[in-house]
């Protein structure tokens, strides 16, 4: 199978080698593409040197805008999956295999790798794990499928929802949006459990102060996509 690892990276230089590296060592048969948004330190000139492709965008669009980048080169290549894969170091490249899979055995359209399936080691604050419970109750009421941890970024995708998110991909929330557009046209979803690990550098955009602000506004996006 034809596979594309699709990292969006804002400046990332610090982690983005070494997770570039890992990936390359388990699967040297895999397209990595960076796609560079619009950092303002080396990590264009860190990917290539780690053997990555990068496309860097002229300025930071933000992590739907670099993700949609990505599928519609993985669209316009022909390949068979892709996989969206964080900079940070979080998502571990000995799992690629598992969320993989079911693209493989034509289990799924869509893979989700989830922290929240089966009891992991991964931990996150109290307040971000109610977040995404909350949403994820949300999803699953529209989605009318059980669904455990929908601000996961470890996702894999077949051609034909490669092809759909090259056309038509969420800039705002595009994790937590991206599946409900998949149910809405009828695509198989299945999560599986894998481990991850705490970032290696940088911290997540989404702060304590927002997470409210956050909350409201992705809410309002998925009932808002269901019923559109």
């Amino acid at each position: 199978m034809n596979v594309c690892i699709i990292i969006p990276a804002y400046n990332e230089e610090r982690s983005i080698f070494q997770v570039i590296r890992r990936i390359l060592q388990l699967h040297p048969d895999f397209t990595v593409l960076v796609v560079n948004d619009g950092s303002s330190d080396r990590t264009e000139q860190v990917a290539k040197s780690a053997g990555a492709h990068v496309i860097t965008l002229p300025q930071n669009l933000g992590i739907g805008g670099a993700v949609q980048t990505g599928y519609r080169y993985a669209a316009a290549r022909g390949y068979d999956a892709a996989v969206q894969v964080d900079a940070d170091g979080q998502h571990k490249p000995e799992e690629l295999d598992k969320v993989l899979e079911p693209i493989r055995l034509g289990e799924a359209d869509m893979v989700v790798g989830s922290r929240f399936v089966e009891r992991t080691g991964y931990r996150s604050s109290a307040g971000r794990r109610t977040g995404i419970v909350i949403l994820s109750s949300l999803v699953t009421l529209f989605a009318r499928q059980p669904l455990k941890d929908v601000t996961s970024g470890f996702r894999a995708i077949n051609r034909k929802v490669i092809e759909m998110f090259a056309e038509d991909y969420s800039t705002d929330y595009p994790e937590v949006d991206s599946l409900i557009l998949v149910k809405k046209e009828k695509f198989r979803i299945k999560e599986v459990p894998v481990e991850m690990e705490q970032r290696q550098s940088g911290r997540s955009s989404i702060t304590s102060l927002k997470s409210v602000y956050y909350m409201v506004k992705v809410s309002l996006s998925i009932m808002m996509k269901s019923f559109r």
